[in-house]
This record gives C-alpha cells, sequence and structure tokens, in this order.
C-alpha cells in the first residue's frame, strides 16, 4: 500500500469519529463553545507539529496566502459543521452530507488546476451526489392511525 493511502484512511477514521464527537458536544454546549474547544484542540496540535517538522518560514507570499486560506475555511467549515448539528441535524446525516466536499475540491480541480477525471471518477463524483441525495431524504412520519 501507497503511504499517502494510508494516510487517507487514517484520515477517514479520524473524521468519522470526529462527526460523532462533534454531535455528543452540540448536544451539550453551544456550537460557538464547541468550535472554541475545536480551535484550542488545533493550537495544541500547532504547537506539537512546529516541535516535530521543524518549519522553514521563508516561503513565498502565494504560499502563505493559501495555508492561511485553507486554514480559515477549515475552521468556518467546521464552525458551520457544529451549527448543523446543534441546529436538530442528525449526525448520520449531517456529516455524511457535509463529507461530500472533495466533490467541489474535484470541481475546482479540473478548472483551476486542469486536472482530468477518467471516466469511472466522473461515474463515482455521480454516484456520491446520488448518495447524498439519499441520505439527505427524510421518511415521512408514521401515521399511527392509519395501518
Amino acid at each position: 500500500m501507497q503511504i499517502w493511502l494510508g494516510f487517507a484512511i487514517l484520515a477517514l477514521i479520524l473524521w468519522g469519529i470526529t462527526g460523532v464527537t462533534q454531535k455528543l458536544s452540540t448536544n451539550r454546549i453551544s456550537s460557538e463553545r464547541s468550535f472554541l474547544w475545536f480551535c484550542w484542540a488545533m493550537v495544541a496540535l500547532s504547537g506539537a507539529v512546529l516541535v516535530v517538522a521543524r518549519p522553514h518560514w521563508g516561503l513565498a507570499p502565494l504560499v502563505v496566502t493559501c495555508a492561511i486560506a485553507g486554514g480559515a475555511l477549515n475552521g468556518m467549515g467546521a464552525w458551520t459543521s457544529f451549527r448543523a448539528l446543534e441546529s436538530g441535524g442528525k449526525a448520520s446525516i449531517v456529516i455524511s452530507l457535509i463529507s461530500l466536499y472533495p466533490l467541489l475540491t474535484v470541481v475546482l480541480a479540473v478548472i483551476i488546476l486542469g486536472e482530468r477525471l477518467t471516466g469511472m471518477q466522473t461515474a463515482g463524483a455521480v454516484a456520491a451526489i446520488a448518495a447524498a441525495i439519499l441520505l439527505s431524504l427524510e421518511a415521512p412520519p408514521a401515521n399511527p392511525g392509519v395501518l
């Protein structure tokens, strides 16, 4: 197995567990407070990475801007996911739906980076969209008076 695939699978597992922990926290405290604790965890992890990674500080402004924008967008995405869960969204639906964000990445990679998709990859994207639609559908409430 290639190392990138191992990291991708680990990310899938970690983010899968995260969806449950986010729902548990927003069941008990506000999305804003949950997000603040999320941010504190990121600060602690950033400190650990800083110690281990020995970053190179002489970076081009575009690289720094993209990294900061990525962090800010990731943070806003996390905050809005907390809001969705706090607002009554079921974790099984909210997390599944927001986890389709890679489809936007795919579209932007094709448009901005000039990447190409194979027929199989396109079929996978279409299947993911269909899955999102099916996951977001709620069954109508049961009518106890009708058999």
